[in-house]
């Protein structure tokens, strides 16, 4: 990219005079990250056309990932680390006036995901480029993501996330490959030549234009796509389509409802309106995604019956599903198939990641409204059941119950995994627990029907961001240590566990951790004024605010030691600071209560002179990737307690694990899995198993009531939410919290799990005074971490599900043609 450090200082001064017209005295920071960001867009230009071309030319079998999230968060790091020019661009940077990090923040956080999944997804795609596989993303272009989060007088408070205000450096539109989307109509059928022929008239039709981002593969010169979609008018002003006095402001009424389309990340679907803005987002990512492939895919004038050799679509649990009928419906209406033929095809080419077993995320439409919205998919809809059942009369003749959990349309509503299952050729879990909790419960009937179909393949993470970006420090120190075959196999981490013991290694750990628990005490300091000590433990619950990842728990146990500290102060303790950060969905209010709960707290025990030395309680508003990457490299405790069997994988746990910190956790999603690899003495597992859980839901045998009325530290928290006191401002603030734990019956099994917790605590409390010890096991954890890297998961997916081979050429050497 550049040849040396003045080579780029150069180019970079020319850059910022010829596009902006000012000195570089006069530029600002989001002048240089603009500019900086698109030199680098326009140097992986030719190695992006290479990387295509490259595909094309050896014919190489390609994988397109559907998922309604990526969740990048800033690229420019990212990019600059992939293309071994991050040191040398910082020093340059540097010289020139300006520190790397001022630049990086100028970047907002792309709104194209919310969670663990979209992270993953986005994993997934840094691992894909930089093994050299042909692997895409294809998602949406929101307009605006989720929503930014404020905490105002302890409430959350939701504002629109305008994440492309300032633009995106790093997309590139493409007009010229838009295609057309339908919704409505009526379908019509007519014989032609003997074959029923369909057609939908009267449909509202949508464009759908692509945006492109580049993928950037670590040191090898491949880039991947990213294709996002945004949704416009496909009607035009001046044809007179909306004619009369008011025709300007109909179209524009009409213009801003096709619009919404592509406009937020998870529209409220509390209501109809909302539900059937979700069911488009989903088709439309569909439609567009799947006609862009095949028009590719006709360029090689290939049979389609090559089809699955040449193409692999995978969809990142339910919300794409809807590729499958309409991929029928483009083989059969637009390419001229049969049934059976389609269906051969289509059942071939389909992969499914299944990330849940709660049953408000495994999704169900209501027939009325796919009937009424998308008329000749619910009819393919319909066909795919009458078929699949009629196989399960042949199969289980008389047995009603089975067809009734298998049905795809069952009681008026069609439901999406049933349907993922029955038209995929694979059907993976995302943890080892996870794959047998589908296969033994959940979905037992499908794989006693399909056992070939389902596998496992555990969740992984970017070791690029999560450690080599994130805490460049650590990463420095494993390449002293180990050399630089880790970088390329982060299995290799595994030679840090002779490290154990060794009393300057763990220094060297220690003041690592250290220098990053300074530097977010720091931005604590700077964004909220809260003083926190960074000798303290630094205990870390960041992930999305539900039930049955238990933050309540957590604050809880805060409120519980808040109590015996003003009972006796002289109690002996380890000073803790914990950190929470967390998004509650708009629409949940128990969520946002907890989010009360806990701010509640820490407004008390941190004015509170007599606990505020050995407590400290720090909410961070608006959680994303970017403040993860300051976070975890600082935490010492990693907080994984969801209800044992609730939590399909994790992968916040992977990531605390990869930069040196110790889980509390439950037995629950990969959890299991890390607790093969470092045992009891290097995670501290607490809690009811999967197995109890089930028990306890099966036989009814828990009682919340019961439990609170066993204990006096619960029924004194349960007090403390209901009665004015030093977490309340008034009687019953908290009566959500309250009622979901006593007149629900505690769902969650918080209150059966608390005691355990509290003791698991204190032991940590004991362990973290030897430091020698402590970093001995933060060590052994740093080493089995690579197992979880996503580019040892991307493997397991191209060996065992896509089978596709990873390009072994020197992309930058093609010519471009």
């Amino acid at each position: 990219m550049f040849s040396n450090k003045e080579e780029f200082k150069e180019q970079f001064r020319l850059r910022l005079i010829g596009r902006l017209g000012i000195p570089l005295a006069e530029a600002r920071a989001d002048d240089v990250y603009k500019i900086l960001g698109s030199m680098i867009r326009e140097y992986v230009g030719k190695n992006w056309a290479r990387t295509n071309q490259a595909y094309k030319e050896r014919g190489e079998k390609q994988v397109y990932y559907f998922s309604l999230e990526f969740l990048m968060g800033r690229l420019l790091g990212n990019n600059l680390l992939n293309l071994g020019v991050l040191n040398m661009v910082r020093e340059g940077l540097s010289e020139l006036g300006w520190g790397l990090e001022a630049i990086e923040a100028q970047e907002s956080d792309a709104g194209l995901g919310n969670g663990g999944l979209g992270r993953l997804a986005a994993c997934f795609m840094d691992s894909l480029a930089s093994l050299g596989y042909a692997g895409h993303g294809c998602g949406i272009r929101y307009k605006y993501g989720l929503f930014e989060q404020r905490i105002v007088d302890g409430n959350q408070v939701e504002l629109p996330d305008y994440w492309l205000q300032k633009g995106n450096v790093w997309e590139v539109r493409r007009p010229e490959k838009k295609v057309e989307v339908f919704f409505w109509g009526r379908v019509e059928s007519r014989e032609e030549n003997g074959r029923l022929i369909f057609e939908t008239k009267d449909a509202e039709k949508i464009w759908a234009v692509p945006y492109d981002i580049p993928l950037i593969g670590y040191r090898r010169g491949n880039v991947n796509t990213l294709r996002i979609w945004s949704a416009e008018s496909g009607l035009d002003l001046a044809a007179g389509h909306f004619s009369g006095g008011e025709g300007y402001y109909k179209y524009l009424e009409y213009s801003r409802s096709i619009e919404s389309i592509s406009e937020f990340l998870y529209p409220d679907d509390s209501n109809e309106e909302g539900k059937r803005l979700r069911l488009k987002q989903q088709y439309f990512l569909c439609s567009a995604g799947l006609q862009s492939i095949l028009r590719t895919y006709d360029k090689q004038q290939l049979s389609y019956d090559h089809l699955p050799d040449k193409i692999a679509i995978h969809i990142n649990d339910t919300h794409p599903t809807l590729v499958i009928p309409e991929l029928m419906r483009i083989l059969i209406d637009v390419k001229g198939m049969g049934w059976d033929e389609a269906w051969d095809i289509t059942s071939r080419t389909v992969a499914y990641t299944n990330h849940t077993i709660l049953s408000e995320a495994l999704e169900k439409w209501p027939v009325p409204m796919v009937r009424e919205l998308l008329p000749r998919v619910y009819m393919i809809i319909e066909e795919i059941n009458k078929r699949f059942c009629a196989m399960l009369l042949e199969r289980y003749p008389g047995d009603e119950r089975r067809m009734s959990e298998m049905a795809i349309i069952y009681g008026d509503q069609i439901r999406m995994a049933n349907l993922a299952i029955v038209g995929s050729y694979s059907v993976n879990g995302v943890a080892a627990l996870h794959t047998e909790i589908l296969k033994q419960r959940e979905m037992r009937p499908f794989h006693e029907l399909f056992p070939d179909r389902f596998n496992n393949k555990t969740n992984g993470i970017t070791h690029r961001r999560w450690l080599m970006h994130a805490n460049p420090e650590l990463a420095e120190l494993y390449k002293e240590t180990l050399g630089e075959a880790w970088v390329h196999d982060p299995r290799g981490l595994t030679g840090l566990l002779q490290y154990t013991g060794n009393s300057s290694f763990q220094q060297r750990v220690q003041d690592i951790k250290q220098n990053n628990k300074r530097r977010l005490a720091g931005y604590i300091l700077s964004r909220q004024g809260i003083s926190v000590d960074p000798l303290s433990i630094f205990d870390v619950q960041v992930k999305r605010l539900h039930g049955y990842k238990r933050q309540l728990l957590n604050i809880m146990h805060i409120m519980h030691l808040y109590n015996e500290l003003k009972e006796n102060s002289a109690r002996d303790m380890t000073p803790r600071t914990f950190i929470f950060g967390a998004k509650a969905a708009p629409g949940y209010y128990l969520a946002k209560q907890i989010i009360k709960l806990i701010n509640n707290v820490a407004d008390t025990v941190n004015h509170d002179p007599q606990a505020r030395d050995r407590i400290k309680v720090v909410f961070l508003e608006n959680y994303s990737v970017s403040l993860a990457e300051l976070i975890i490299p600082a935490a010492d405790v990693s907080e994984q307690i969801s209800t044992a069997g609730k939590e399909a994988s994790g992968t916040g746990n992977m990531k605390f694990m990869m930069n040196g910190a110790l889980t509390i956790g439950t037995m629950d999603g990969a959890n299991v899995e890390m607790h093969e690899m470092v045992g009891d003495r290097d995670m501290f597992i607490f809690g009811l198993r999967a197995e109890q859980v089930l028990e306890y839901y099966r036989t009814g045998g828990y009682s919340a009531r019961r439990k609170s009325e066993e204990d006096e530290r619960l029924r004194r928290l349960l007090g403390q939410m209901i009665q004015t006191g030093p977490f309340t401002s008034h009687e019953w603030e908290f009566e959500a919290v309250y009622r979901s734990l006593i007149d629900h019956n505690d769902e969650y099994f918080v209150l059966e799990d608390f005691a355990a917790y509290v003791d698991t605590q204190a032991q940590i409390d004991q362990i973290y005074r030897d430091p020698s010890d402590w970093t001995g096991r933060a060590i052994a954890n740093m080493a089995h971490a690579g197992k979880f890297a996503s580019d040892c998961t991307i493997r397991q997916y191209a060996d065992d599900i896509w089978q596709i081979r990873p390009l072994d050429e020197d992309i930058s050497s093609r010519k471009v043609y």
